[in-house]
């Protein structure tokens, strides 16, 4: 009778083993055949510009006297379709340059370690490729710490920072160790795709069409995790460290734009108060909503922004 229950249970210890292991090469070979057959139906937008040897994607939009550069947050997927409803508000006022990192959007992915000196270097190559010398950076998230660095090394081009719920050198946090081999095998295993297919809210896209929701999705499923994206998460210590005793130029006109309710980073508005309180135009503006507050309120950051600037005038 015992032997009898025991060849039972390892039938079905066995058949388990055997389901485990058909639906793991399932959701394998799903993401191996999706990513080929996604690879024809992204669409291009931008255009390039030679960096280090390399193709940066960069989308320009809108004749304006004024240029602003748009950069984006830690691993947003296609920046320039990201930052549409943003770009939408500015571009009738200002030549809007949206920069796609190499790594990010279009770009192609670069064997250099994403350092803040790369990050920084590639962005300003990239600008001196175009003829564009003299504009605003307004920086999304962690690009608060990338704009903090890159005025301080180009004094002289940039005529006004602005952040977008930006990262502050002393937020804190950046110190846990970033699980990179994990994310290898989320990505390799094609789990990365099913978490996306089964919990929808994993995607990160402001209101746009159906069309171009699709095209963030294939980007997201493209870009995270790839080799650039690992090695900036794992460069979030040092670059935050790098940029640790760096202030904004007293004379920079500074603006933030900030969630009123971060919920996440203690003393989220005081940090980006203490950033301008030596600026001559320095400002902290908030507003309701989350992390992507270009998302939602696109409309008032523009505003406030020309606001901010003829006041200066």
């Amino acid at each position: 009778m015992m032997k009898k229950i025991l060849i039972i249970l390892l039938k079905i210890f066995g058949a388990i083993v055997i389901a485990f292991a058909l639906f793991i090469a399932t959701v394998f070979i799903v993401n191996v055949v999706s990513n080929k057959s996604e690879e024809g139906k992204i669409k291009p937008y931008g255009q390039f510009v030679a960096v280090d040897g390399k193709n940066m994607n960069v989308l320009i939009q809108g004749k304006g006297e004024g240029t602003v550069v748009l950069l984006p947050g830690y691993g947003t997927a296609a920046p320039a379709l990201d930052f549409k409803p943003l770009i939408d508000e500015l571009s009738p006022f200002y030549k809007v340059v949206v920069i796609e990192p190499f790594g990010y959007g279009l770009s192609d992915v670069s064997e250099k370690e994403r350092t803040i000196d790369h990050m920084v270097s590639e962005i300003h190559e990239a600008l001196q490729q175009l003829n564009i010398t003299h504009y605003t950076l307004m920086g999304h998230s962690i690009s608060g710490i990338y704009g903090l660095d890159y005025v301080n090394k180009y004094p002289n081009e940039v005529s006004a920072f602005v952040g977008i719920d930006s990262s502050v050198p002393t937020q804190g946090g950046t110190d846990d160790p970033f699980p990179t081999d994990v994310y290898k095998v989320l990505k390799k295993s094609g789990f990365y795709r099913l978490l996306m297919k089964l919990a929808e809210d994993q995607l990160v896209a402001p209101a746009v069409d159906d069309e171009t929701r699709e095209q963030i999705r294939m980007l997201s499923l493209k870009n995270t995790f790839n080799p650039n994206n690992l090695s900036e998460g794992e460069n979030f210590g040092p670059n935050f460290k790098a940029a640790e005793n760096l202030t904004f130029p007293k004379d920079l006109p500074v603006i933030f734009f900030l969630q009123a309710n971060d919920t996440e980073t203690e003393g989220w508005i005081p940090l980006h108060e203490e950033q301008v309180k030596n600026s001559v135009h320095g400002k902290v503006m908030t507003f309701e909503g989350g992390h992507y507050l270009h998302h939602t309120r696109s409309k008032e950051i523009a505003e406030n922004f020309r606001k901010f600037m003829n006041e200066i005038k």
